[in-house]
């Protein structure tokens, strides 16, 4: 019988979405940093994005594949219920399609030795579970934790009062991913004792029986007491072989009891246990927190309690997993940021993080919770725990605008938003170009490789223009030349003529590429179309902008006129 690949299917699941890979912009009036360091260990690279999450994820794409140590996400629950901060209670393929698109850029930007971490409830947890296995491979699944989120029964409940979520638990590859030990408490510790004044300290007995078989575990020993035990109990064997067991008796790592005439249990020392404990899947809110502890939080960055967001989580859950799926300096990133527990949890434990959020509270919650917690006055959650003592920042970015939209006759044309820069980084990116401009080669705005480059002008080229790019290129590298238009020679003779170069058309290299002018995926329908923004005051034109214009000068050439949009000459 053959096997046949078993996979969750619902409404719509072949429309994908065409995502634009969009720049990120950086607010720096709304980036903050610590007025000092505190610390060597200081992170203030820190990332809070705002925009919809998975166009954010596509923007993050290119930069960070590969690097996030760990995701933790807190998606919307699909309960049927309106958030305050959500549009929540989306149709069932709706909610499936949502999560399936962002699971497989979370996926890729994913170190092969990092994790995923989900909660979730019962609603769709199964079914996400199953959606995981889909992109991640089933063999890829680590756990399903409970976090008990709430320690008392609701008489209100139709069937059975709900005191659970599940963290669903996903690594990048099994193989390669290691889970850390969690800190011993006090109260592990403390079981210890040491009623026979061994020097070697505090010790356990543990049994030294057990039910597997084995050949050399049928014999007989003799309590210090004098008294004869035959063996042990009926059906089971002592764990070692009798000469390993007198050798343990001689090292005083057998305990007969107080009076030497107990059955014999092994000595474990506290000393000789390992520096943590291994982390189970059941998470007790006592340990943890729970919704009560989160709401507390949150409560002293929202004006009144009815703006506490439904469902926070506790800091000292997202402790619990960096803890375990981290290190200093790891980078963890958090495309559902709510009120931002992931950001703050990450900050005190020293973690570089990266933070996603779309709804107004990212200004009204997140931004002056992060203050506090850089400025030290933060005390809640886990400071103390952790000796929190404020430092580092962040950087404050929003998605760029679309990068096409329709001019006044409906024809599509570079959105007037984006300066020359922009549009030159925008492209680069819509390539697979890092944009790195050179400050000695003003025809190098990105790099493929440390031989392929990438030049962006919103200009009308001539063909004696491109034998000067050609020539300064050299035959040892190449150049992609994206630009308004190109004259006196056509695509084929460009491509003979100058081989070291590659000639593209604006806009039209990028037409089909990307469904331009969406700014919200998070309902999986197209928006209404954009009004045309006025360009940022200040912001120079886009041919103004062009370092070719100033080339052309210095070359004695008259500089071509801008014809972003226009026909003339021979298409790339």
């Amino acid at each position: 019988m053959s096997k046949q690949k078993l996979e969750l299917t619902w409404i719509g699941k072949e429309k994908r979405p065409k995502l634009e890979a969009r720049i990120l912009l950086e607010d720096a009036e709304k980036s903050y940093y610590a007025k000092r360091r505190v610390t060597d260990k200081d992170i203030f690279d820190n990332r809070l994005i705002f925009g919809d999450n998975l166009l954010a994820l596509k923007a993050l794409e290119q930069e960070f594949s590969g690097k996030v140590k760990c995701v933790f996400i807190d998606p919307p629950y699909n309960t049927g219920s309106a958030f305050t901060h959500y549009d929540d209670g989306l149709e069932h393929s709706i909610w499936l399609g949502l999560m399936r698109d962002r699971l497989e850029i979370i996926r890729r930007l994913l170190s092969d030795d990092g994790s995923l971490w989900i909660t979730i409830d019962d609603n769709e947890a199964h079914y996400l579970k199953v959606l995981c296995d889909e992109v991640f491979g089933r063999g890829n699944f680590v756990a399903n934790s409970i976090w008990q989120k709430n320690f008392a029964p609701k008489s209100s409940a139709r069937h059975l009062s709900v005191s659970h979520d599940h963290i669903l638990i996903f690594a990048k590859d099994s193989s390669r991913w290691e889970r850390n030990l969690q800190p011993r408490s006090g109260m592990q510790d403390s079981r210890y004792k040491n009623p026979d004044n061994d020097p070697r300290g505090g010790w356990i007995s543990d049994q030294l029986t057990a039910r597997n078989p084995y050949s050399k575990g049928l014999y007989a020993v003799l309590c210090p007491s004098g008294r004869l035990i035959e063996g042990p109990p009926k059906g089971r064997y002592w764990a070692v072989s009798e000469e390993k067991f007198w050798e343990l008796n001689k090292d005083n790592r057998i305990w007969w009891g107080k009076d030497g005439n107990n059955m014999p249990r092994l000595k474990r020392f506290l000393s000789d246990v390992q520096e943590g404990v291994v982390p189970q899947t059941i998470w007790f809110h006592d340990e943890v927190g729970h919704t009560q502890d989160a709401k507390k939080e949150v409560l002293p960055y929202a004006s009144n309690v009815d703006e506490v967001f439904a469902t926070p989580k506790p800091e000292r859950l997202i402790r619990r997993v960096l803890e375990i799926a981290t290190n200093p300096n790891d980078l963890i990133l958090d495309s559902f940021a709510g009120s931002g527990t992931t950001g703050a949890v990450a900050h005190k434990m020293g973690r570089r993080w990266i933070m996603v959020e779309l709804g107004e509270h990212c200004h009204t919650h997140i931004i002056p919770r992060l203050k506090k917690i850089i400025d030290d006055e933060d005390k809640g959650g886990i400071s103390q725990a952790v000796n929190w003592q404020g430092g580092g920042g962040f950087r404050y970015y929003r998605l760029a605008p679309t990068l096409i939209v329709n001019d006044r006759w409906g024809n599509p044309v570079i959105n007037p938003a984006y300066n020359a820069a922009q549009l030159a980084e925008a492209l680069a990116k819509l390539e697979g170009f890092v944009y790195a401009p050179s400050e000695t080669r003003w025809w190098r705005h990105g790099h493929s490789s440390e031989r392929d480059f990438i030049y962006v002008t919103t200009q009308t080229l001539s063909a004696e223009q491109l034998q000067a790019l050609s020539d300064e290129v050299g035959a040892d590298q190449s150049l992609l030349i994206c630009c308004a238009a190109f004259r006196g020679v056509t695509a084929a003779q460009a491509s003979e003529r100058w081989p070291n170069l590659t000639l593209k058309k604006i806009p039209k290299m990028v037409l089909a590429r990307c469904e331009w002018g969406h700014d919200d995926y998070s309902l999986n329908v197209a928006n209404l179309p954009m009004a045309e923004p006025s360009p940022p005051a200040g912001s120079a034109p886009l041919a103004a902008l062009s370092p070719l214009a100033g080339e052309g000068r210095k070359a004695g050439r008259s500089a071509p006129t801008p014809d972003l949009f226009g026909d003339a000459g021979e298409e790339a």
